[in-house]
């Protein structure tokens, strides 16, 4: 542990230049004496570093001293090679990019490092994108990245998934979140956090205007409270149905996001109780997929709901059965 935390001093030091002891000891969670002791420790074994008091003060290398230790672990260099599909670095122009930063890294990495971290590379691949999840319109993020990296004000032209005509909007970005290889604006309203997908933006204009973020508000914390609000969101309509047991399986996989509680399963009987939570009747229509495998049981505006749509569907066959009308 101590050796860990000298390497993290010596290459905090490297990279921010002088730092205070407490920042250093809130970094690495250990008290300022012990920072002290450890930088007393980096100097007796050769490392020219040296503390300043004072209001201005802090622990700092010796000018122009450079280590090319890397600090990285075998886990740690492996974890670096463990690559995203392509899509998420090739909508934002950095395939290249990211392919020289990787040999680069390759070359400063420990020699007995670098095997694993190659085959890692080669056998382990992360692909955020679901099955089946249709095709996605192309997305042109250049404008949008212009925005985030020079804090600048944006006026979006926007379409809502309810509504066919797109609304003018001016927002104050905080960056850019590829969620299942659907990217997404993240932004404020009018000083409300508020979540843009990016492929229904119809045009984007950077303004002169520099951004008006909220202080001490980042990226990571405007996301966790969006995407808590998408995830835990009531409901408010509980329905009850029962799955044919040759079934459940897919139904289970399908109807995740709407899940209520655990299925009733006692293991032996031909069909299994679920309860599901929708925000709007016509959400259940998405039952109609698993045809006579899924019957709602309550409440009765669902099963009015359902029996409506399937005798549309069904007087669209008939008429339709002997030709196009």
């Amino acid at each position: 542990m101590k050796s860990d935390r000298l390497l993290s001093i010596l290459l905090l030091l490297q990279t921010r230049g002088r730092v205070p002891a407490h920042e250093l000891a809130e970094r690495l969670e250990v008290s300022v004496r012990t920072i002290y002791r450890d930088v007393e420790a980096l100097s007796a074994s050769g490392v020219p570093v040296y503390a300043e008091r004072g209001r201005h003060g802090g622990i700092e290398l010796l000018a122009g001293f450079r280590t090319d230790v890397t600090g990285l672990t075998a886990d740690e260099s492996r974890a670096l090679f463990i690559l995203a599909a392509q899509g998420a670095h090739a909508a934002l122009g950095l395939d290249a990019a990211l392919g020289s930063a990787l040999r680069k890294v390759m070359a400063a990495l420990p020699a007995p490092h670098r095997p694993a971290a190659e085959v890692t590379s080669r056998r382990v691949l992360v692909d955020a994108t679901r099955w089946k999840g249709g095709p996605h319109k192309a997305v042109d993020l250049d404008v949008l990245q212009d925005a985030v990296f020079a804090d600048r004000r944006l006026r979006l032209r926007y379409r809502h998934s309810d509504t066919k005509e797109p609304r003018t909007y001016t927002v104050d970005p905080y960056g850019l979140v590829a969620k299942a290889g659907i990217w997404y604006l993240v932004a404020d309203r009018r000083a409300k956090p508020q979540l843009f997908r990016a492929d229904r933006v119809h045009s984007a204009a950077v303004l002169d205007d520099p951004v008006r973020r909220r202080p001490d508000t980042e990226l990571a914390d405007v996301w966790e409270v969006l995407r808590r609000q998408v995830e835990e969101r009531p409901g408010g309509l509980d329905v009850t149905v029962r799955v044919r047991r040759d079934r459940l399986d897919l139904f289970l996989r399908l109807t995740a996001a709407w899940l209520a509680s655990p299925p009733e399963d006692d293991g032996t009987s031909e069909w299994v109780t679920a309860r599901l939570s929708y925000g709007v009747v016509g959400e259940a229509r998405q039952l109609l997929m698993f045809a006579d495998r899924v019957e709602v049981l309550s409440p009765p505006e669902v099963r009015e709901e359902l029996a409506a749509a399937a005798a549309s569907v069904t007087e669209l066959y008939r008429r339709t059965a002997g030709g196009r009308d």
